[in-house]
Parts: structure tokens; C-alpha cells; sequence
């Protein structure tokens, strides 16, 4: 009964993959035939590589990235490891099956181009991030940056998109188009790519957590309490100087509300030390619960 149910977990896992390998494949095929390609944008990744080439040659988009990311993949295998290589392979084999041979089904946009590099950039990041999400990837770019990832995991994979993909769409600007406003163009679908990634991996709830150390802190927790309608955790410290006990106040809020904090927590002590970070995301009560 075991083997059977695991068999069965297993065919649910690897359908439920591929599904997400071909609404990815398909947000992903779109943003880049249909409108980057239209439109002439340079974009980023293996994708943008391939789209030089389509440009000058006329060859297919997908062939040729599955093409290059061949190299790319036999460079990053030690590092990514068999299972995530191998399902990798399985998500560029469709995503190139798709960008070659259902994008030219849907029609082609040739509307206003800003337009176009909102939709190429949301479009794109949506596939990307769905693909992420089942822990695999579309190779080439997504393999080094995945790689970079594994080795600085306190990077957030949206930041390590950008800065290595502004580099290709400065390239695919360069070679193809030789147009400043392409470039702008290429690099807002860029921004908008790693801004919907992020988003979409890492929770809409995205906000702030500070860190409050101060000789007031359940007075600065009655006030946050008040004004935002937020609780707080205690935290005991040391100062190493000092060596004196120091309480610090943690707490999380959305991004409006940070705002309030610091105005409330310098209310009651001008001399508190505030600690403000991103957190990518919020789960618990007042938050989002799973």
C-alpha cells in the first residue's frame, strides 16, 4: 500500500511539474515572441541571447536557446545537482518546444511599445516564477544565477537577475537595435521581471521588521500597539561596551505602517536605536497565514 501511494504521490508531483512547465513555458513564450520580439527589445538571459540571432539570422528562439544552454548546463551540473539538472532539462525542452511552435499561434503585438515592455516584463516574470516555485528552472542564465543563489543564499534571486541580465540586454542592444530607447525599454522589462519574481515567490505581503532598542520598551510596545494595531516581541540584549542589560523591541508591519513606527517610537525616546530590514515575507496573525 505504501509503494502504491508513493507511486501515486510521485505521478501527482511530476503532473503538477509539468503543468507548471507549460503555463510558465507559455507566460514566458508570449512575453518574448510576441511582444519582445515584435517590438524589437533586447531582453535578458539565454533568451536574449537568442533573440540576437533571430534577429540577424532568422533562427529560431527556442532551438537556439536550448542550443546554448547546453555548455552552460555541463558547467553548472556539480554545483545544482542531478535531481534540479534533470528537471531543468525537462522544463527547457518544453519551454523551447513552446517558444518555437505554440507563441506563433497567438497573435502578435504590435501596439504601443511601452505597453509591450509592461507585458513582456509581467508576462515573463510570472512564467519565470512559476517554473522557480516547482524548484527547477529554464537553464542557461536561470542556472547561473541559480548557482550563484546556492553559493550566497541570502541573495533574493530577483537582484541576482537584474544585475547579471542588464548586461545581455546591453549586449542585445548594442548588436541588434543600436537604439538608447531600447535599451531604456530592455531595461524596464528587466526591472519588472526581478520586481515579479520576487513578488510572486516571495508573498504580495512583503514588508519592514525593525529591531528597537531602547529603556522603554513596553512603553514603545503599548505605543506601536496603539498606533498600528501591531504586537511586539521582547528581546533581551547586552551592550558590549556598557555590558548593561538592554531590552529590544522586535516587531513586523507592512510598509505604510513603518512610517508610524518610527514617528511613535521617537515620541517616547529620541535616543532609541532603530534596526529597519526588508522582510520578504510575513506569515502569522495580522498576516498572511500559509
Amino acid at each position: 500500500m505504501k509503494s502504491i501511494h508513493f507511486a501515486n504521490w510521485n505521478f501527482k508531483k511530476l503532473s503538477t511539474d509539468i503543468l507548471f512547465d507549460i503555463i510558465g513555458g507559455i507566460l514566458i513564450a508570449i512575453g518574448t515572441y510576441n511582444f519582445a520580439a515584435m517590438a524589437e527589445f533586447p531582453m535578458a538571459g539565454v533568451n536574449g541571447i537568442a533573440l540576437i540571432f533571430y534577429h540577424l539570422f532568422g533562427l529560431p528562439i527556442g532551438r537556439v536557446a536550448l542550443i546554448l544552454n547546453i555548455p552552460i548546463a555541463a558547467c553548472c551540473f556539480k554545483i545544482l545537482g542531478r535531481r534540479f539538472f534533470l528537471r531543468s532539462v525537462r522544463t527547457i525542452i518544453i519551454t523551447s518546444l513552446i517558444m518555437d511552435y505554440a507563441a506563433p499561434l497567438f497573435p502578435v503585438y504590435t501596439g504601443d511599445r511601452i505597453l509591450a515592455a509592461i507585458c513582456t516584463g509581467v508576462l515573463s516574470g510570472l512564467g519565470y516564477a512559476m517554473i522557480y516555485m516547482r524548484d527547477s528552472s529554464t537553464g542557461g542564465a536561470d542556472f547561473v544565477m541559480l548557482s550563484i543563489k546556492s553559493l550566497k543564499p541570502h541573495f533574493s534571486l530577483g537582484k541576482i537577475t537584474f544585475v547579471t541580465d542588464a548586461l545581455i540586454v546591453l549586449l542585445g542592444t548594442l548588436i541588434v537595435s543600436k537604439d538608447i530607447d531600447s535599451l531604456i525599454y530592455g531595461m524596464i522589462i528587466t526591472f519588472l521581471l526581478s520586481v515579479v519574481v520576487d513578488k510572486v515567490m516571495y508573498g504580495i505581503d512583503a514588508g519592514k521588521m525593525t529591531l528597537i532598542v531602547t529603556d522603554y520598551a513596553r512603553e514603545v510596545a503599548e505605543k506601536i500597539d496603539t498606533a498600528t494595531g501591531r504586537g511586539s516581541t521582547f528581546l533581551k540584549a547586552e551592550g558590549s561596551y556598557s555590558r548593561t542589560s538592554k531590552d529590544v523591541v522586535m516587531c513586523a508591519c507592512n510598509n505604510k505602517q513603518m512610517y508610524n513606527i518610527r514617528k511613535v517610537v521617537k515620541e517616547i525616546d529620541p535616543n532609541a536605536f532603530i534596526i529597519i530590514m526588508e522582510s520578504n515575507e510575513v506569515l502569522g496573525e495580522g498576516f498572511k497565514t500559509s
